[in-house]
């Protein structure tokens, strides 16, 4: 190489040249892999950057616009005038090649950087200029510097950024403080202290009160909320202080019905017992008397019939609860909230106790649907406008459960869900925290407890209209989700949940009202600046929603995949990074492996695919039968990459 280049890399660097005059489509592609200082001819170089730069202005790229661009600068003579130009060109087989023109002379340039730092170092450790580690380390970043220029930027497994906070700002203050400061004592993301706010909420109005859009559009407050964490995240100490007061005020409303309960049952139990004394001494009687006996039965039963036995007064149900026993209670009580942190119910829903899921409780009464069953072996009730209200803190591995349930996403269940998908403080929380201070959790208590004894109270649903401001940004987000569910739009492929988001949105926005005005003038229009905060908190859920959808999607070998891709992301106990790794090396560093080593290969086939990793042999077709034996080089950007946590 000291004695100059070979003729193929000229050509290959006029060849890479030449496409880009030719054809402006591949010069994008050209200059990934080709820069400026990799020519050899100096005139080459500044031809190049010529090229480049009519490109960025937009400008046509073709031998006479780069004749008259060079003529400007004053370099036209220095690259041999405009007839070299149209040289160029005649070089070219095809443009569609140029990029592999590029890598050729790409590679002639970090051969002669090699050849250049080997002289170097050869003439200074002759002098002693440097020591045997100061040459050693000098090669070596030669050698990386050249490895890293042949390497492509790998394609992302997936999505892969980071998810959105939950926007706390967008809350009504009391909530706001309870959930900051609860996340704080916690060490849990505000995420799912906000999702279990919103569903307390939804608790204390949902089905209670409606909100008009304009006319012809109605939603109720009910929402299906969950926020998926992974075990060990604390959601036990973050769902009792948000739900508490829900159950004592549903303890202190059934306490305050017991005596009121007590005296219908006893009326209606001794007017039943009247109807059989009657019926016992009918039957003793002659027939006039059995006859006039048997009136007073009939009258005293249908007396009996008409005392009514108040429920005990239910705010919510248990979290494992069955679609049978729920829709008798819904029938009972017609709005209640399924609250749990654990992911029971959505295991029920799946199909735990039966073969093929039941799901219409749970269809309608997320919208209010009039729910009628004719089963001929249970006597179901009819429903009408029930409202569920789901608050449920599951595993992520559990929403990939609910998913493969029949009917789940076809039906429309997964798109009733807002998801929230936190990540895990473990590992970075604190040790001593800040307690909750007494008079945030105090305020949140009491304006709880004045939302549910308010909308308890009601004796019918109340619909409350939003203002005409309210309704044009309602509007406006229609007219944004409808654009997003065009085909390549981020929406586009999910259109059943998408289809439902504004609708989500305006109850987040009635809820946020009723919390902002439950003191004074709840009953008032919802205002525009409320569907606003639900906008801003609706696109927060829209993010996770997404990543959720994704999680559902998923092939195991990406979540395997992208554990190996975080652990090559780690830097080694001494320091430094892994730039070679063997299958056995990732079996013996991940539990994750351990007992299942045959999930392995697809995960490091996945990695090779999207340029993360490179085999030293190709594998065999499908991916099986590879040596463990085999090296993978490891892509050098790798280790500028922060970790995972």
């Amino acid at each position: 190489m000291r004695e100059g280049p070979h003729d193929h890399v000229i050509e290959a660097e006029q060849a890479a040249l030449g496409a880009m005059l030719l054809s402006s489509a591949v010069i994008t592609d050209i200059t990934a892999v080709l820069t400026p200082g990799d020519y050899y001819r100096p005139a080459h170089e500044i031809i190049h950057r010529a090229i480049t730069t009519l490109h960025e202005q937009d400008q046509p790229t073709d031998p006479i616009t780069v004749a008259a661009y060079l003529t400007q600068t004053g370099d036209l003579h220095r690259i041999g005038g405009a007839s070299y130009l149209h040289h160029l060109v005649q070089q070219v087989p095809t443009a569609s090649n140029g990029e592999y023109y590029a890598a050729i002379a790409r590679d002639a340039a970090d051969n002669r950087r090699l050849d250049a730092t080997g002289m170097r170092l050869s003439h200074r450790a002759r002098t002693g200029e440097l020591t045997a580690d100061d040459s050693r380390a000098e090669a070596l970043a030669a050698l990386e510097a050249a490895e890293q220029r042949t390497w492509t930027d790998p394609t992302p497994l997936g999505d892969g950024g980071t998810l959105p906070g939950f926007p706390v700002d967008a809350l009504p203050q009391w909530m706001r403080d309870q959930v900051v400061a609860l996340a704080e004592f916690t060490q849990t993301p505000p995420d799912m202290a906000a999702t279990m706010g919103l569903a307390a909420l939804s608790t204390t109005a949902g089905g209670r009160v409606h909100f008009q859009i304009r006319p012809g559009w109605v939603e109720q407050s009910n929402l299906y909320l969950v926020c998926a964490m992974p075990p060990a995240s604390r959601k036990s100490d973050v769902f009792a202080p948000m739900t508490a007061p829900i159950y004592r005020i549903e303890e202190e409303l059934a306490q305050q019905a017991r005596p009121a309960i007590i005296e219908a049952q006893t009326a209606k139990e001794t007017a039943e017992a009247e109807v059989d004394a009657l019926l016992a001494k009918a039957r003793k009687g002659d027939a006039v008397e059995r006859q006039h006996l048997v009136a007073e039965a009939t009258a005293a039963r249908m007396l009996a019939e008409e005392i009514h036995v108040p429920p005990t007064p239910r705010l919510t149900v248990s979290g494992d609860i069955t679609p049978e026993p729920l829709t008798h209670l819904l029938a009972t009580h017609r709005c209640l909230a399924a609250l749990s942190p654990e992911g029971d119910l959505f295991d029920i829903i799946a199909g735990r106790y039966s073969a093929r899921p039941n799901l219409g409780v749970f269809l309608q009464a997320h919208k209010g649907e009039r729910l009628q069953t004719d089963r001929i072996t249970r006597d179901q009730p009819t429903i009408d406008r029930p409202a569920l209200t789901i608050g449920v803190t599951p595993q992520p591995s559990v929403l990939q459960d609910l998913a493969s349930a029949p009917g789940a996403r076809d039906r429309g269940l997964l798109a009733r869900f807002l998801y929230s998908l936190p990540p895990s403080n473990l590992g970075f929380r604190k040790i001593r925290t800040q307690p909750i201070p007494d008079t945030v959790s105090g305020t949140y208590d009491a304006r709880l407890e004045a939302m549910v004894r308010t909308f308890t109270d009601l004796p019918d649903p109340v619909t409350i209209p939003l203002t005409a401001q309210a309704d044009a940004v309602v509007e406006r987000l229609q007219e944004e989700v409808e654009l997003k569910l065009r085909p390549d739009q981020p929406l586009s492929h999910v259109k059943d949940w998408a289809g439902k988001l504004v609708g989500a949105t305006v109850r987040i926005a009635g809820l946020l009202h009723l919390a902002d005005r439950i003191t004074n003038g709840w009953g008032e229009p919802v205002n525009a600046e409320c569907v606003e905060r639900a906008a801003a908190i609706a696109a927060y859920y829209t993010a996770h929603a997404l990543a959720v959808f994704d999680l559902i999607a998923a092939d195991p070998a990406a979540d395997d995949a992208q554990h190996i891709l975080d652990w090559l992301r780690r830097p080694k106990q001494n320091g430094t990074h892994r730039t070679t790794v063997k299958r056995r090396d990732v079996v013996a560093s991940l539990r994750r492996f351990r007992g299942r080593t045959d999930t392995i290969d697809p995960a490091l086939n996945l990695l090779e695919e999207h340029g993360y990793l490179r085999a030293d042999t190709p594998s065999s077709p499908g991916g099986k039968g590879r040596s463990a034996t085999i090296t993978f080089r490891v892509h050098p950007t790798l280790k500028n990459q922060p970790d995972v946590p």
